[in-house]
């Protein structure tokens, strides 16, 4: 089997989630802050790929509705491209589209906050923390499920 690593790539946030090739389940595992540069990511990314015996990593890419590709997809792509090198293992785009509006599903609608109130801004927080880690186990998922297709 193969550890594998699925990344949902935000502005401020990463999801990261868990799973095995090439039939594993993929699990949420953490969200992790961006950093100042990439380099800051990959010093982030390095521990867990080495805690958890990542052999490869499945990023996202947010390509648009028709599946052309836009600015933040040329910046996920040069951010994989860099992340890569700098680790020395393979990383493979996966077409993200959706896999947001698939993880508000899977985890439902963010809690009312105190006395049935606005969410707090910790609350909000935390449940994009989750969203992200949730889209990541998606795209993770899917690539899974397009291997054991033969679809890749």
């Amino acid at each position: 089997m193969t550890r594998l690593l699925g990344v949902d790539l935000g502005e401020a946030r990463i999801g990261l989630a868990l799973g095995d090739a090439p039939d594993g389940p993929a699990q949420p595992l953490a969200t992790i802050g961006r950093g100042a540069s990439v380099a800051e990511d990959v010093d982030a990314l390095r521990a867990v790929i080495e805690r958890e015996g990542v052999a490869e990593v499945v990023l996202g890419l947010p390509l648009d509705f028709g599946g052309t590709e836009g600015r933040q997809a040329a910046i996920t792509r040069e951010w994989g491209a860099a992340v890569a090198e700098a680790l020395g293992i393979p990383v493979v785009l996966r077409d993200e589209r959706l896999t947001s509006d698939r993880a508000a599903q899977r985890i439902g609608p963010m809690k009312r906050g105190r006395s049935g109130g606005p969410p707090t801004s910790t609350q909000r927080r935390a449940y994009r923390a989750r969203l992200d880690r949730e889209a990541a186990a998606i795209i993770l998922r899917d690539e899974i499920e397009a291997r054991s297709r033969g679809d890749t």
